[in-house]
């Protein structure tokens, strides 16, 4: 039996998309004071879409930081701490090898990664 894949992970100190030594494509993203929570979902995903079409298949790992949105709930308004709970774990993680969020630290995905990205995620 092979034995699963753990990626390094070495936080890129830039944001965007970087190639790393073992193979694996960093994606790293800051969401902004000025973001809104439509604008952090779209470029977030934006990005995990722009791995996959620049190395296909390749196993991706993100790193997100968010600047201000502070809040009550674990450091983070509501709406920053739905994006980082409910939606990104429903939405984007199954897209990921692994990520890194402020509220969750470094994560391995437990399934393999899914390749299939749709267009666009619509938030209603």
């Amino acid at each position: 039996m092979e034995p699963e894949f753990v990626p390094e992970y070495n936080k890129p100190s830039t944001p965007g998309i970087s190639m790393n030594f073992d193979n694996t494509v960093s994606v790293y993203h800051v969401v902004s004071e000025s973001d809104s929570f439509q604008k952090a979902v779209s470029d977030t995903f934006g990005l995990i879409k722009e791995a996959e079409a620049r190395f296909p298949g390749w196993p991706r790992m993100l790193y997100l930081d968010i600047i201000g949105h502070q809040g009550g709930q674990s450091g983070f308004d509501e709406d920053f701490v739905e994006f980082q709970q409910e939606l990104f774990f429903s939405t984007m993680a199954p897209f990921l090898t692994a990520f890194e969020l402020p509220l969750t630290g470094p994560l391995l995905n437990p399934q393999p990664q899914r390749n299939d990205l749709p267009d666009e995620i619509v938030i209603q």
